[in-house]
């Protein structure tokens, strides 16, 4: 970005920031701070009162910027171990909703990434966008084949947008971080970081049309989801084209009662999707916000969900995944002390943590939304508890979960939603004890011995010449281990000789010393003749010493 640009950018967000009565976050900057008393005095700002909550003067600051900052914001607003809560709580209220650009645009976008007309490509291209979002638009079009395919082009110019803003984020989280007191916590730079990687991860559209062949696979024998079918002899990394789905929006509730829909038994579907996503296939939707959610509702009573919008996925190392997942099973067993000690073993606690101190902490945090629907459960409120009671004992933040506390929290205004009084727990229980029990039971011998069986068979004709090198290799090493054991007699034989050779040195020096000072006063042939002698006796010990 060229240093023009970035003040006049820079400008812009100051401007917008005091527009909204956030003057502290401009005028704690050292440099700014001189310019703090004009604003001040002049006359536009004499009797200025500001009303609105903090966290509402941010969001709205953010919605001024951009779709870029609205997205960082809806980032923010998972971070409730970063935030103050009323600032978290109002950031979950920002919408990713922009004018949509020209469909010519589109078509040029379409056309480049083609090499050919769009009438050429599509049977029939609508011109009016069915959805704009701050990366992409979607258009309905229709295949020369006939099938109803929808078109998502992304935004022209928004790899050069997003890199400036990004850019500028950089450079303001830097200056908080530098000057102001409370942003040293909150790690700002590394928010920005974090935003980046995902946020790029959303412009490569061969990596979204990946993600969801990824998860249509997974749920190919699972009808409670359903994934379009990507089309990739029409995917480009500007533009995605996937199978037309028809369902009623997951937030559209008058018209899914309408239909006679089972919301209870949708309410345990999602459980059941987001859990399957998380444990089994490791490989989880982590944009899950109704816009990207639909229902059929072709059975009400056995409805099925319909996903859309994989830009964003999230995964776990075996190593968190495990640990999340007895974490939740210590948890509906209400095992607080295995909690604790997890939290110790896995090393996201100081190893000098009491476990009984941090036992005691956790049961006040999670025993009193136990057995409660999620209507009465706030996971907002619970997720900040649990996050202030981590930084109490020096728990580490671990930034490979946040997708997962986004999904999580996603997740619950789903629940909301659709059926208020789901039991949670009891919904989401047995499917961990199974998933415990395919990992450490008895299935999970099975399994292994099912999954390890046909690699045996695969190895068993090479089973003899497998066992003539291992005893190839072992009667070598029993060589080498007698060759060095050869060479350590040898070493030792040396040292020996060595200490003979300095004994031999200590008696001839001692006999010559005792000479001169026998003989010191007599003349030179006697010293000789001393000398001779105590050779003698030197060579007689040494002889006596063999």
């Amino acid at each position: 970005m060229k240093p023009f640009t970035r003040i006049l950018r820079l400008w812009t967000i100051n401007r917008v920031f005091i527009r909204h009565g956030l003057d502290e976050l401009v005028f704690n900057i050292p440099f700014m701070r001189p310019l703090a008393f004009v604003y001040h005095i002049s006359p536009w700002n004499w009797g200025k009162q500001e009303t609105r909550p903090r966290g509402e003067r941010i969001r709205r600051a953010l919605e001024d910027l951009g779709p870029i900052f609205i997205k960082f914001g809806q980032m923010l607003s998972t971070r409730r171990d970063l935030l103050p809560d009323d600032i978290a709580a109002e950031l979950t209220r920002l919408q990713d909703r922009v004018p949509p650009f020209s469909s010519l645009e589109a078509r040029k976008m379409i056309e480049k990434a083609y090499g050919k007309s769009v009438t050429e490509v599509f049977q029939r291209f609508e011109t009016d966008p069915l959805a704009s979002a701050s990366i992409a638009q979607v258009h309905a079009a229709q295949l020369w084949d006939g099938k109803e395919v929808v078109v998502k082009v992304l935004r022209p110019g928004i790899d050069k947008t997003i890199r400036q803003d990004v850019e500028l984020m950089y450079l303001m989280a830097g200056l908080l971080q530098r000057y102001w007191k409370e942003a040293r916590r909150l790690r700002p730079v590394d928010v920005v970081a974090e935003y980046e990687k995902t946020i790029f991860d959303e412009l490569d559209m061969m990596r979204e049309a990946a993600n969801a062949s990824q998860i249509r696979r997974n749920f190919e024998a699972n009808p409670t989801l359903y994934v379009p079918e990507i089309y990739w002899d029409y995917t480009h990394p500007n533009v995605i084209v996937m199978e037309r789905i028809y369902g009623v929006p997951v937030g559209d509730i008058p018209r899914l009662r309408e239909l006679g829909v089972n919301f209870k038994r949708l309410g345990e579907l999602g459980v059941e999707i987001f859990f399957t996503q998380v444990f089994r296939h490791n490989f989880f939707h982590a944009d899950m916000h109704p816009g990207n959610i639909f229902i059929d509702p072709s059975n009400p009573n056995d409805p099925q969900y319909i996903a859309v919008d994989f830009g964003i996925v999230g995964t776990l190392s075996p190593a968190d995944k495990r640990y999340l997942a007895e974490n939740f099973y210590a948890f509906f067993q209400r095992d607080y002390k295995r909690v604790a000690e997890l939290h110790v073993e896995s090393g996201w606690v100081p190893p000098s943590t009491r476990v009984d101190e941090f036992e005691s902490a956790i049961r006040s945090v999670c025993e009193p939304i136990f057995n409660l629907p999620i209507k009465d459960i706030s996971f907002g409120q619970f997720l900040l508890r649990l996050f202030q009671t981590a930084r109490r004992f020096n728990m580490e933040v671990q930034p490979q979960l946040v997708l997962l506390q986004k999904t999580l929290l996603n997740i619950e205004g789903l629940g909301r939603q659709l059926y208020p009084d789901l039991d949670l727990w009891s919904t989401a229980k047995p499917f961990i004890e199974r998933w415990m029990d395919e990992q450490v039971g008895v299935r999970a011998l099975f399994n292994g011995a099912k999954v390890n069986l046909p690699k045996f068979l695969e190895n068993l004709p090479y089973m003899p010449n497998m066992l003539h090198d291992i005893m190839q290799q072992t009667s070598q090493h029993k060589l080498k281990m007698q060759w060095e054991s050869q060479q350590l007699e040898a070493m030792r034989q040396e040292m020996r000789q060595a200490q003979r050779s300095n004994r031999l040195a200590i008696v001839g020096g001692a006999l010559l010393v005792s000479g001169v000072v026998a003989f010191g006063l007599l003349p030179a042939m006697s010293l000789l003749a001393m000398s001779m002698m105590g050779t003698g006796v030197v060579l007689l010990i040494y002889t006596s010493l063999k």
